[in-house]
């Protein structure tokens, strides 16, 4: 993607299910555990920049031994801030305790961070601060051992206001307005209540206050907890839980807006964000690996047993469509194909752009992720080739002679890495005009790979601002001296902001929405505007049944093909010799290239909560108002 945007979160779990002595036995060292956690986090850092980090439960620990262990970072590399914490704490225990080295009974006991039950986080930054006290996972501490709760996630609620005033109506003090804080809570008030109630109705058993702690581990009910917390929650999420006495859950939302995935067997239970790190890291088959299904949480008890429980109804399931085409590894083996197929679905649109004029059309990319599209793209333009080529020679027929036949098998798709990223270049100067110019610079050329007037077709991901497109990429295409540039956008024009867990809250940002302004502007029709602030108003004290999202309307009086025409306009810098078009891909192909992966409220509006409707008319209001802040 040429404009970095912040997205997802990351989360990942490991439950060891033999004692630690197995792992040492068979794979060498009793931190096995620790170690897989590290590869998966790595695995997921393209999910996560702003901060990291880890937890472990030790089960059956005895009264006075440590058993939880957090460590948490905000540095420039995390992941590998937090490991080398470890690592130098696990290090200096075995140097200064020679007796550790053999024995996993007293490293288990002594050495923190190794333990049955780990959990890990790498953390994109979508709503405060990216501080420490931001990072992943939360702790919520209480001297009993069952109401130790660690929280991390990847998610965003959209009614947190109205959550933080539940939990003030529940006699509680929240600490922060923000959405971890506020699920950490609402799920820790009635785990403390599941807790007390089960404590008095054990000791009317007749149990003693020590012989209640093992029971109240056996029969607490997860899933219960779950349904009571979740009751009010609008928003996307993976959310995953660490009890003190090594119980452990991870849920999912009911429309499935944001990815889980799960693999078992008689070693591990393993959660991720992403189906390819559990494939990588445990090396097991795709076909092995299951989806988390909406509304459903998986639940580890201390014993070790694992099971699938419905928390909140499955709504229509709207699986986010953006996970496909930017954020998840590509390496899944269905995403690979969804991208290849995306670029292909473009075709032709890029045909159409260039007239049929393949001889004199240059093909690229912009890296890197939109190269699998890329892939697709040229395929469909050698399948169109061999079209053309078969139709040639059949017309020819049998007296065609070897010259002639040769002319027409050597044409195929001219291909070329165009641009290329210089990951070294910062920019560091913040004076904008000294920045414009190094932000002119972060994208460099390959001199030679495009002759004078020719097309050059180059596709990204998405275009969400056009941004780098504008003040970098187009200015240095264009001293190749092709003459046309075609810009192509493997997903849809965005026009609405995300509030489920991706940093795209204000629609000022977005370049389609500069683009329809201008068009009401050309066309006489801004007094469009002032109506639907004013219907998005009327919204601010809606049920949530009936919350409308009016910015539909906004964009309804011009078509796609209108919208790029002028985002091209808008991105084209001065002085530019080519001509410069856009491509977008359309919503019918997105959905064909991506069937199972159908949220696409980004770019039609059609949000799966009430609250992304709440969400997106504030947006508006904020627009229309000149406020400067997100919508959430």
């Amino acid at each position: 993607m040429s404009d970095a945007i912040k997205h997802e979160c990351g989360i990942s779990m490991i439950r060891l299910l033999k004692p630690l002595e197995y792992y040492k036995e068979k794979y060498g060292t009793a931190f096995y555990g620790v170690n897989k956690m590290y590869l998966m986090m790595e695995k997921q850092h393209n999910r996560g920049q702003d901060g990291a980090g880890f937890a472990s439960i030790k089960l059956d620990m005895n009264p006075g031994e440590r058993y939880m262990s957090r460590v948490r970072s905000a540095q420039q590399q995390p992941i590998q801030d937090i490991f080398a914490q470890i690592n130098e704490r696990i290090n200096t225990a075995l140097a200064e305790n020679p007796e550790y080295e053999n024995n996993v009974a007293l490293q288990k006991k002594n050495i923190p961070y190794i333990g049955e039950l780990l959990m890990g986080h790498v953390r994109y930054g979508t709503f405060g601060k990216n501080s420490i006290e931001s990072v992943h996972p939360f702790l919520r501490q209480n001297n009993w051992m069952h109401r130790n709760l660690i929280v991390a996630g990847n998610f965003n609620l959209t009614n947190v206001h109205e959550l933080f005033d539940n939990l003030i109506n529940l006699g509680q003090h929240p600490k922060e307005l923000a959405d971890t804080v506020t699920v950490m809570e609402k799920i820790g008030h009635f785990l403390d209540d599941a807790v007390a109630k089960l404590y008095k109705q054990i000791k009317k058993e007749g149990y003693n206050k020590r012989e209640a702690s093992p029971l109240i581990a056996e029969r607490l009910n997860v899933a219960k907890i779950l349904r009571k917390s979740s009751k009010n929650w609008d928003g996307g999420y993976t959310m995953g839980g660490l009890l003190g006495h090594g119980d452990a859950f991870v849920v999912r939302d009911p429309a499935g807006i944001r990815p889980a995935y799960f693999y078992k067997d008689d070693e591990v239970v393993v959660i991720a964000s992403e189906r390819p790190v559990i494939q990588t890291v445990f090396n097991v088959p795709f076909e092995e690996i299951k989806e988390l299904d909406p509304g459903n949480a998986i639940i580890i008890k201390k014993k070790g047993t694992v099971h699938l429980e419905e928390i909140k109804e499955p709504t229509e399931r709207k699986a986010c469509s953006f996970e496909r085409i930017y954020f998840s590894r590509g390496s899944d083996k269905e995403i690979y194909q969804e991208r290849k197929q995306l670029g292909k679905l473009a075709f032709p649109q890029i045909l159409k752009a260039i007239d049929g004029n393949l001889s004199n059309t240059v093909f690229s990319y912009i890296p890197n992720t939109a190269e699998t599209s890329f892939f697709g793209m040229v395929k469909e333009a050698q399948n169109y080739l061999n079209k053309l080529k078969e139709e040639q020679i059949l017309a020819m027929g049998p007296n065609i002679t070897g010259e002639e036949l040769h002319k027409i098998l050597d044409v195929r798709p001219r291909i070329e890495k165009v641009a290329i990223k210089d990951a070294k270049l910062r920019t560091f100067i913040t004076q904008d005009s000294s920045r414009d110019d190094l932000v002119a610079h972060v994208y460099d050329i390959s001199y030679g790979s495009v002759k004078k007037g020719d097309n050059l077709v180059i596709i990204d991901d998405s275009i969400v601002r056009g941004t780098t497109l504008k003040k970098s990429i187009l200015k240095i295409l264009d001293r190749l001296s092709p003459k046309k540039i075609i810009v192509v956008s493997s997903a849809p024009q965005i026009r609405y902001p995300d509030c489920y867990g991706i940093d795209m809250a204000k629609l000022e940002d977005f370049v389609a929405f500069k683009a329809t302004q201008a068009l009401h502007e050309d066309h006489g029709s801004t007094h469009l505007i002032k109506e639907i602030y004013e219907k998005c108003l009327t919204q601010t004290d809606t049920a949530d049944g009936e919350v409308v999202n009016y910015v539909k309307e906004f964009y309804k009086p011009f078509t796609a093909e209108q919208i790029s025409k002028k985002i091209a306009e808008i991105l084209s810098p001065k002085g530019i010799k080519a001509e410069v078009d856009i491509i977008y891909q359309s919503v019918e192909s997105l959905h064909a290239a991506c069937p199972h992966n159908l949220g696409d409220w980004y770019f039609t509006g059609n949000y799966p909560t009430p609250g992304g409707n709440r969400v997106v008319n504030r947006a508006f209001i904020n627009f229309y108002e000149g406020k400067n802040q997100r919508a959430y």
